[in-house]
């Protein structure tokens, strides 16, 4: 009782803070970006009313990536002295390897982060509305996705735990290594750009993914994993602290700098409950938000120019079909939540 007691206080302490910290960061990056003229451009393939938040500061994502990051090493350490430990209860195999899912998470998170910074630098201050080439950026992303599956491997976190199935060592031979490695690189590509996808409009991509945070940290309490729920609970924290500041009307944007760096936390998280294949239901509107831009460019080109939804990712279709941005956020996060709790029974039955 007394360790269950001490992770959650860890928990709220984690959320508290990283709640605290990007919401008072409002207060000093949104002026300093508009004092550096860093406002979003809006393109006109979007929506035309979106029009009227050009200049609004972008590189918003700023704020959660700083409190994030304080909130977890202040949690982590708080509870760390304290007595507790950040590894996993629930079975002996993974024992001592978790604590590199956590900092390897967070590096990746980051370093998708860097990917975006440059991305919506060129766009910006380059005046480059493309700001990287499609090359660019996925070269930056592989990248990253290379580097947190080598760690994977070398930390033997190898293991995955499929509901209803039990344990698949993927080190077992040398046909299980590579699937291993194209699965992972793929899911890591897929989710942080599924995750990008979803930033489109006022608070959508905050809203979806505070719901996200919430299911790892119920998931954290099913698998005994409190380093899962501190990083859980500092995401959780860092997005509503941002929602503040990004619920519509906006004061400011994430950026790719932002909506990159969650992708690569929810990945990561995934990969923290050693079972990312769950990824697909927790973050089910990312997904359908990735499936429905897929959809629309091949349905167009084989078509040669119909379409299927009035725009694409899904959220403009909602738009355009005369939903306010508020409505789209709330619908989206409850029809995410239900995934989420799928995600739980499968977790909570499935071990």
């Amino acid at each position: 009782m007394g360790k269950i007691m001490s992770t959650t206080v860890a928990t709220i302490i984690t959320a508290v803070i990283a709640f605290g910290v990007t919401a008072g960061l409002g207060f000093v990056i949104i002026p300093w970006l508009r004092k550096l003229k860093f406002g979003q451009t809006i393109l006109d393939i979007g929506p035309s009313w979106h029009k009227s938040k050009q200049g609004t500061p972008n590189m918003g994502g700023l704020m959660f990536i700083i409190g994030i990051i304080v909130a977890f090493a202040v949690g982590a350490l708080t509870f760390v002295l304290s007595g507790g430990s950040l590894e996993s209860d629930y079975a002996a195999i993974f024992k001592g390897r978790d604590l590199v899912l956590l900092i390897a998470g967070l590096c990746l998170a980051f370093g998708c982060g860097v990917v975006g910074f440059a991305d919506d630098f060129i766009k910006i201050k380059l005046k480059r509305n493309e700001g990287l080439s499609a090359k660019q950026k996925t070269f930056g992303q592989l990248v990253m996705a290379l580097g947190y599956t080598a760690t994977l491997w070398l930390s033997h976190n190898t293991v995955w735990t499929i509901p209803f199935l039990g344990n698949v060592n993927f080190e077992k031979n040398f046909f299980t290594a590579i699937v291993f490695w194209l699965v992972s690189i793929f899911i890591i590509y897929g989710c942080v750009n599924s995750v990008n996808l979803t930033d489109g409009i006022d608070g959508l991509c905050s809203s979806v993914t505070a719901t996200v945070a919430i299911t790892f940290i119920i998931a954290s309490v099913i698998l005994k994993f409190a380093g899962l729920s501190i990083l859980s609970s500092a995401l959780l924290g860092g997005v509503l602290g941002f929602l503040c500041w990004n619920w519509n009307p906006a004061k400011t944007f994430m950026g790719d700098t932002g909506s990159l760096f969650l992708g690569g936390m929810v990945t990561a998280l995934g990969f923290a409950i050693k079972c990312p294949l769950l990824l697909l239901p927790i973050g089910i509107v990312y997904v359908c938000e990735t499936m429905s831009d897929i959809i629309q460019i091949g349905y167009f080109k084989i078509t040669h120019g119909k379409r299927v939804f009035k725009m694409a990712p899904i959220h403009h279709h909602f738009e355009m079909c005369g939903w306010k941005e508020k409505k789209i956020c709330i619908v989206f996060s409850v029809v995410n939540a239900i995934g989420c709790a799928l995600a739980l029974v499968l977790i909570y039955f499935g071990r």
